[in-house]
């Protein structure tokens, strides 16, 4: 069973580093007590997604966003989002 998690901020989709197009999570050390890879399930501007949260290495992780998601929103890189993680799996 999934561990409840409920968390939402507002954050850029990025375009630089180990993923196409991916978002960093402010506090995320904090808020997940690891600096492992997590996975998670949430909503992104409300429309919901199953990903992992990768560590950086130099601070936040990183949540990959996958081109059929930002279809779905209609955003691309550098457009603001609305990210609610619900749930540790």
């Amino acid at each position: 069973m999934p561990d409840t998690l409920d968390a939402t901020f507002t954050a850029p989709i990025l375009a630089d580093g180990a993923f196409a197009t991916y978002i960093e999570l402010p506090g995320s050390h904090e808020l997940l007590g690891t600096r492992k890879p997590v996975k998670v399930s949430g909503t992104i501007d409300g429309h919901p997604f199953d990903a992992t949260l990768m560590p950086s290495g130099q601070g936040p992780h990183w949540l990959p966003v996958r081109a059929a998601l930002k279809k779905t929103v209609g955003k691309e890189a550098g457009a603001q989002v609305t990210v609610r993680l619900t749930a540790r799996r």
